[in-house]
């Protein structure tokens, strides 16, 4: 059944809306790109392919044959391509370089070695990280409630975290080592909701910087879903773009200042974008802040500007300078206190400032016997006492989080070991403790 433009033009509007993918461009300034930019990408793409079917290069490119055919018959004027038809379609036309073509491509290949699907614009980038903004997101208590259904945490702190994700301003989680913070904080990104588009690549001043990671990117849409490639389909999208889950990014003790700058590949010529440019529309997790080579208070004065005005500043290998779109929750985790590790006018620009402490005696065991429960550990009041009194109260240790599922699991291996029953037994709560707290 044939459709009208007007209800094309309806569902088209309500597919973008859906997906937030913008449409496929129809034209080569749709795209964004010089010409010459994307015949050097087609060249290189036959080059190190070899023969490459007019189809295969819509999928390799990313971008549809209305865009391509011009760039071809370019490429065949100028002598660098030649042509093979198999069948009468258009479709099975396959393409292959000339000898001019291959020398062309030895030299488009020692300017930079990007080959794959086209990127997008800076301008289309920017517009589009704003128009799927985080701030648009919204975190409600029963949400909240459900993504730590059975999980012992304060009401108050789950308040805090709560206003705090509905802020979209960074958040600082603060307290002792094994209270549970990296733990809170990987549970936070099950509050994000909604689809966003990210590009597999854009172009400054014709250097092109790679965003799209298969290892930190999940797609929420299978590829051959998205549109864009079946001849049938009523609304394509611009398969420059990928959907995926809103992205979290977590990095640690390895952090240094120079992974938040553009990662130039010397030999490839291209650039890998920084963590929070991946982490845009989403959370970056900063763990074990305080612990990294470079100072903390370096890494801290590092985001005084993209926290302050949500815009931050690269520069490429050229010094040509730029800005991007900051539009991440930053959550910093640490042990040490605010005051240690920047100053007040910093400490301002941060959203909230959340601190995650020891236990009550009801929540530390309510943790004790969920773990025994998960590890085939019969629990004992007796045990759990004796664990109280005989080794937290006497030594001075706080009930944090993390130690009921380290003593326990102690107990667990010794017994398989030994080839008894764990159980929480005197002896064995002492060997697991004296174990797992090293002596001076």
């Amino acid at each position: 059944m044939t459709i009208g433009m007007t209800e094309y033009k309806k569902e088209a509007h309500e597919e973008r809306r859906h997906t937030l993918v913008p449409m496929q461009p129809s034209t080569i300034e749709e795209t964004g790109l010089g010409f010459q930019f994307i015949v050097e990408l087609l060249t290189k793409a036959l080059f190190l392919r070899g023969q490459m079917r007019l189809m295969d290069l819509v999928s390799y490119a990313k971008l549809p044959v209305a865009v391509l055919e011009p760039l071809l018959a370019f490429m065949r004027t100028e002598r660098m391509c030649e042509a093979v038809r198999s069948s009468e379609a258009e479709t099975a036309i396959a393409y292959n370089l000339t000898e001019l073509g291959r020398l062309r491509a030895e030299d488009y290949l020692r300017k930079n070695q990007y080959v794959g699907a086209a990127p997008v614009s800076l301008l289309a980038y920017i517009k589009q990280v704003r128009q799927q903004s985080i701030t648009n997101m919204h975190v409600t208590r029963p949400q909240l409630l459900e993504i730590f259904d059975g999980l012992v945490i304060k009401e108050g702190l789950l308040k805090q975290f709560g206003a705090a994700m509905n802020s979209g301003r960074a958040i600082f989680v603060y307290g002792p080592a094994g209270s549970g913070k990296t733990f809170i904080a990987e549970h936070l990104a099950k509050l994000l909701s909604g689809d966003v588009a990210i590009p597999h690549a854009i172009v400054v001043d014709n250097e092109v910087i790679q965003v799209f990671d298969p290892l930190t990117h999940r797609p929420s849409v299978p590829a051959d879903e998205v549109g864009g490639l079946g001849l049938d389909r009523r609304v394509l999208s611009d398969q420059r773009w990928v959907t995926c889950h809103r992205p979290v990014i977590k990095t640690g003790g390895e952090l240094t200042l120079s992974m938040l700058d553009l990662d130039f590949d010397e030999s490839a010529r291209f650039y890998q974008a920084p963590p929070q440019v991946k982490a845009n529309n989403g959370l970056l997790i900063i763990d074990d802040l305080g612990r990294q080579l470079t100072p903390a208070v370096d890494i801290m004065n590092r985001w005084i500007v993209p926290l302050d005005r949500h815009v931050d500043y690269l520069a490429l290998h050229t010094g040509k300078k730029f800005m991007l779109p900051f539009d991440v929750i930053v959550v910093f985790s640490t042990n040490l206190a605010p005051s240690k590790l920047t100053d007040e006018a910093f400490l301002r620009r941060l959203g909230y400032k959340i601190y995650v402490g020891p236990l009550s005696e009801d929540e530390y065991r309510v943790i004790a016997q969920q773990v025994c429960e998960e590890i085939n550990i019969p629990f004992s009041e007796e045990g759990f006492n004796y664990l109280l009194h005989e080794h937290h109260y006497k030594t001075g240790r706080p009930l944090f989080a993390c130690i009921p599922r380290d003593i326990l699991e102690q107990l667990r291996d010794i017994a398989r070991y030994e080839g008894k029953p764990a159980i929480m037994s005197r002896e064995l709560l002492d060997w697991a403790w004296n174990n797992y707290f090293a002596h001076d």
